[in-house]
């Protein structure tokens, strides 16, 4: 199928791909979804995203992925998205993650999340930060941790703070 043909699939169309179908795209044709197509996939048809196929994800799409789906997404399918689709996670999103996704996060993903979205975070998601994870955090995104939150953080990732964050 060629991603002009994938690009004008009807919502129902797209819908109705198996996991394995979705899965077989390529990143051009996942890429050539329209937003409300990527919306209405299922949640079996986004766990079954590669990761290169969620790193082709425009900003968009990305943002039309509901929470309960986007929650079925491993840490490695969300490492695998751009640093400007991380931060472009909306906060809905970022609460949504799971402790085990949160805590497979790599520096450079959490670092790419907004303030707002490192304030939303809950105390149990906070908890999860590894200390890899806490030293690639800027100044800016540790003022934005609430106090309840940053009490949650365990003594390690707490003392992998740096003084230049």
């Amino acid at each position: 199928m060629e991603t002009t043909d994938v690009a004008i699939l009807s919502t129902a169309q797209v819908t109705s791909l198996t996991a394995t179908q979705v899965a077989g795209l390529s990143t051009t044709q996942v890429s050539a979804l329209e937003t409300t197509d990527v919306a209405a996939l299922s949640t079996t048809q986004v766990a079954a995203l590669t990761t290169t196929q969620t790193g082709a994800l425009t900003t968009t799409a990305l943002g039309a992925i509901e929470t309960t789906d986007l929650a079925v997404l491993t840490a490695t399918q969300i490492n695998a998205l751009s640093t400007t689709n991380a931060a472009a996670l909306s906060t809905a999103q970022v609460a949504a993650l799971t402790t085990t996704q949160v805590a497979g996060l790599s520096t450079t993903t959490l670092n790419a999340l907004s303030t707002t979205n490192v304030a939303g975070l809950s105390t149990t998601q906070a908890a999860a930060l590894t200390s890899a994870q806490t030293v690639g955090l800027t100044t800016t995104q540790l003022g934005f941790i609430e106090t309840t939150d940053l009490a949650a953080i365990t003594a390690t990732a707490i003392n992998a703070f740096t003084t230049t964050n």
